[in-house]
């Protein structure tokens, strides 16, 4: 099956590469894919593929049944469909033509890649048992995310998956090479937002006002004793604030103050308590100075743990397909997807695909204006993730 995943991979090559880019120039945020989805329906209907759209408003789930479908074995796919409102500078003949969008973190990639393992894996279906699930999920980049809301509408039963595989650009890593990671891989990623309620008024009169500017300096500078002081040392966490709003003036102390931040960690109960503490640090420390601090958590992606026995096949299957030198082992990200929730329900294997090439000069960052993918990866991620659904399907 190997062989014939590599000659089928290399014939519709072209085919995955001008989906991609067309994918890669008409780009949409989350939760509004609808033009995408509408495209990636139409390629799936081309090659008779059977599937259902309209999966939380643009996603599309369906199903391809190998010999013997009544069989309860079934791995699932998955790709996201979301752009990121950012400009795009990489000067690409296919650079996004939708103003302030761009496929900078490699959905386009993703979902490509996943369109060209069914029409690969539908041309091999009398060749496997068992059943290939695929779910194109909207909105990955934004809070609750899609996958939560894939999972409500019960895309992992009818039938129900056993596994599931995810697959994601890591610019980082040159093209050819993958990586892979057992266990807690990605970390949990929470909004945190609050905001010192004080009394404004004119700066050279300390007495007649209650500083929130200085209220929120002791809050943030205190809160990251909860890091330093409170997280056990083996578990990394990170508290961040990107953002602070106090429109006040040289001589201006403002009424209020606004502060957005993240919070991530490798744990989950550690998360909730580090919840709980920062709300109590933040009131009490306002409340001592005269202010009221208004402070709310918005849980986002839980931690992402791949599955040990899933993973190990994976990662097998890589070796084979793309020789032990290829395939390495990732570190911990603090990083967030919310492929996470897929792992809190069944097993899974979510792994990175090398996209860079350093004598092309293409790489970049990930979430960056000038990101660009070697486009021989689309070729490879094709090939290994059909081949590691189909040896996912014979460890079952």
């Amino acid at each position: 099956m190997k062989e014939a995943i590599k000659v089928l991979t290399d014939k519709y090559r072209d085919r995955i590469i001008e989906i991609r880019r067309h994918l890669h120039q008409n780009p949409e945020l989350s939760f509004k894919e609808f033009n995408t989805s509408k495209y990636i329906s139409n390629i799936l209907t081309e090659f008779n593929i059977s599937h259902e759209t309209g999966i939380v408003n643009t996603g599309i789930v369906g199903v391809i049944n190998g010999l013997d479908s009544q069989s309860s074995k079934v791995i699932a796919l998955r790709a996201d469909l979301d752009a990121l409102p950012i400009s795009e500078n990489t000067g690409l003949s296919f650079s996004s033509v939708n103003e302030g969008v761009m496929h900078a973190c490699g959905h386009d990639v993703h979902a490509a890649s996943l369109l060209g393992t069914l029409i690969v894996l539908n041309e091999l279906k009398t060749k496997f048992h068992g059943s290939i699930k695929f779910l194109f999920q909207p909105g990955e980049e934004e809070l609750p995310g899609g996958a939560k809301l894939m999972i409500e509408n019960n895309v992992l039963e009818n039938p129900k998956v056993d596994r599931i595989i995810g697959q994601h650009v890591y610019p980082d890593l040159e093209t050819g090479k993958v990586g892979f990671r057992s266990g807690i891989y990605m970390a949990s990623a929470d909004e945190i937002y609050f905001k010192v309620i004080g009394k404004g008024g004119h700066a050279a009169l300390p007495h007649t006002f209650i500083d929130t500017i200085l209220v929120t300096s002791h809050i943030i500078v205190a809160l990251q004793q909860i890091v330093s002081r409170s997280a056990s040392p083996y578990i990394p966490t990170v508290l961040s604030f990107g953002d602070i709003v106090g429109k006040g003036a040289t001589n201006v102390i403002p009424d209020f103050v606004s502060v957005k931040g993240t919070f991530r960690t490798f744990d989950e109960q550690w998360r909730l308590e580090a919840h709980s503490k920062m709300i109590k640090m933040a009131e009490s420390i306002a409340e001592g100075m005269g202010a009221i601090c208004e402070f709310e958590v918005r849980r986002g992606y839980p931690v992402l743990t791949n599955d040990k026995k899933t993973t190990a096949v994976a990662k097998k299957a890589a070796i084979d397909f793309l020789g032990k030198e290829n395939v390495i082992d990732l570190d911990l990200r603090m990083t967030a997807e919310d492929f996470a929730y897929y792992s809190h329900e069944i097993p899974s294997c979510f792994y990175r695909l090398g996209t860079a090439n350093k004598k092309k000069n293409i790489g970049g960052s990930l979430h960056n204006s000038k990101l660009t993918i070697d486009e021989d990866a689309l070729e490879i991620g094709v090939g290994l993730m059909s081949f590691i659904a189909l040896e996912q399907l014979a460890d079952m």
